[in-house]
């Protein structure tokens, strides 16, 4: 196998041994994608004031946490990944 060059690591491992791998929808665009291409945002509510955390109860606060999977189209326009340095450095030759 060649050795990978691309600047992020992709957290899914392949499972399967043989056969179709299980694709998922991108939660941004809706396309068909295989697991292994997607990566992982999590969205949701958090809060980081002090001063609420201590009022209030840590049972009470509900943080709405939420694992979107996303197609590499959609991740690198919404900047979820960013390209290596060759690839800025070819853009900034002029």
């Amino acid at each position: 196998m060649p050795i990978s060059t691309a600047p992020y690591k992709r957290t899914y491992k392949h499972t399967k041994g043989r056969g179709r791998e299980a694709t998922i929808t991108c939660g941004i665009c809706g396309r068909e994608v295989p697991k292994y291409k997607t990566f992982v945002i999590v969205k949701g509510l958090r809060i980081d004031d002090p001063l609420i955390r201590q009022q209030v109860d840590k049972r009470m606060i509900h943080l709405l946490r939420k694992k979107i999977r996303v197609c590499p189209a959609c991740a690198r326009f919404h900047g979820v990944i960013k390209p290596g340095k060759s690839v800025r450095k070819k853009h900034l030759r002029i």
